[in-house]
């Protein structure tokens, strides 16, 4: 008898230290983790921000892509939420609770199985070099029950933080990879309507072109801007002189413009494109792309019985400008080579 009342009491002392142990675990805990990606932060951003992207990067979706997945009417911005019902990942639920256009986002982060626990989620999206320096951090209150596990199983931190690492590096690959895709279509022949428009024009190694052309285009649409010019289009550049062999290229960026206009600068000229038949090729995606798209739009003309017009207009329209479209992937190409009418 003796020998089981020993037991008890070192069972209780037992029960006893244990719970006090749990007891002065931290009342709290915040972590986080921090990648910088090549990507601009308005891409990372979005991809964050709607929830249906989160099967492209989440760890957790990772290792149970069979689980059951229900989203909110709204999967991104203030209020957007998913929730997930799996054997591995439990039952719970995320929601947006607020954010800062491409810098951050908050969200609350709700468990029910395999015990209910709520933490907050933050992420924020810092410019850094040609980069973003992604940072997704965790926090929240320990319970009881949370103290119990973390008492055992270590530091939420511990068990957690590398699957952050593992969803920040699923997250880069996705960027990267999304502002890699690109389209090219050859539309065939069509009819430009030609008009006035604003230009400057230069020379320069082709090499160079990329950096000229940088710092021209944005002065013809600064000009109109700045005049109050009404302007009938996007703009574009027209390609005067091509010469691999000797690295030069000559082109001017042009603006086109609803009626002529008679410029006050000596550097923005005034200019015209009578109609002309052109053979008309979209790439859709990074400019880095744009010989490949050149190439199928020349080869399409003899291809199909065409012949190029010899000193015609050769022209790229860029259709959505960059600085409205962070990713590469979205940007629209227009380009023009012109042929002889098909009647010659």
């Amino acid at each position: 008898m003796k020998a089981f009342k020993y037991i008890l009491f070192l069972l209780l002392i037992i029960i006893i230290g244990t719970s006090l142990y749990i007891a002065v675990q931290p009342n709290s805990y915040s972590f986080s983790r921090s990648r910088v990606i090549n990507a601009p932060s308005a891409v990372l951003f979005n991809e964050v921000n709607d929830y249906k992207n989160w099967t492209n990067f989440s760890p957790w979706l990772e290792q149970e892509p069979d689980a059951a997945l229900t989203y909110l009417d709204k999967t991104s911005g203030v209020d957007a939420g998913y929730a997930w019902n799996g054997k591995i990942l439990g039952e719970g639920n995320m929601t947006t609770l607020s954010l800062e256009e491409n810098k951050a986002i908050s969200q609350k982060l709700n468990f029910i199985t395999p015990f209910e626990s709520q933490s907050d989620i933050d992420w924020s999206f810092e410019p850094e070099n040609e980069g973003t320096k992604v940072t997704w951090s965790m926090s929240g209150k320990q319970d009881f029950m949370t103290k119990m596990y973390t008492a055992f199983s270590g530091p939420i931190e511990e068990s957690v933080g590398p699957d952050f690492d593992r969803g920040l590096f699923k997250l880069d690959s996705v960027a990267v990879a999304s502002m890699k895709k690109y389209s090219i279509n050859v539309i065939g022949v069509t009819q430009h309507g030609g008009g006035y428009y604003l230009y400057n024009t230069a020379s320069c190694k082709i090499n160079e072109l990329s950096t000229k052309m940088q710092n021209m285009l944005p002065k013809v649409i600064a000009y109109a801007e700045n005049n109050n010019i009404q302007t009938a289009g996007m703009p574009f550049v027209n390609y005067h002189k091509w010469d691999e062999e000797n690295n030069a290229v000559m082109f001017s960026c042009c603006m086109p413009t609803t009626e002529k206009v008679i410029s006050s600068e000596s550097d923005i000229l005034t200019g015209q494109l009578l109609p002309f038949k052109a053979v008309k090729t979209v790439l859709k995606g990074n400019y880095t792309n744009l010989t490949e798209a050149w190439k199928k739009g020349m080869n399409y003309i003899p291809e199909n019985g065409l012949e190029a017009l010899e000193n015609g207009p050769t022209i790229e329209v860029y259709s959505n400008l960059t600085a409205n479209n962070p990713n590469p992937a979205e940007w629209l190409t227009e380009i023009y080579i012109a042929i002889k009418p098909l009647d010659d």
